[in-house]
């Protein structure tokens, strides 16, 4: 049980690595797509983790940043949809 909440540790923060990486090429801050995905995997698995381990205030930390990280997805899909029918948003 401790291995599953070290590996959601492991994939959560490597969305920090992700941005550092992608704004250190950019020159500027900047949050890529894939930051959004780490996001989403690592909240699952660490509310995997609380939900095994029977832990309330885990599992209310992590459940619902999923649900905003997948909204995030929405936006920037629904932005890439109108700049690719040539609208700019």
């Amino acid at each position: 049980l401790t291995f599953l909440g070290l590996i959601g540790n492991m994939v959560f923060s490597t969305r920090f690595l992700v941005q550092w990486i992608a704004s250190e090429k950019k020159g500027e801050s900047v949050i890529p797509v894939s930051f959004w995905y780490w996001s989403i995997g690592g909240s699952a698995v660490m509310c995997l983790y609380f939900i095994f381990k029977r832990d309330p205030v885990g599992i209310l930390v992590y459940l619902p940043n999923s649900f905003i990280y997948l909204r995030n997805l929405q936006f920037i899909r629904k932005r890439e949809v109108a700049t690719t029918n040539g609208r700019s948003t």
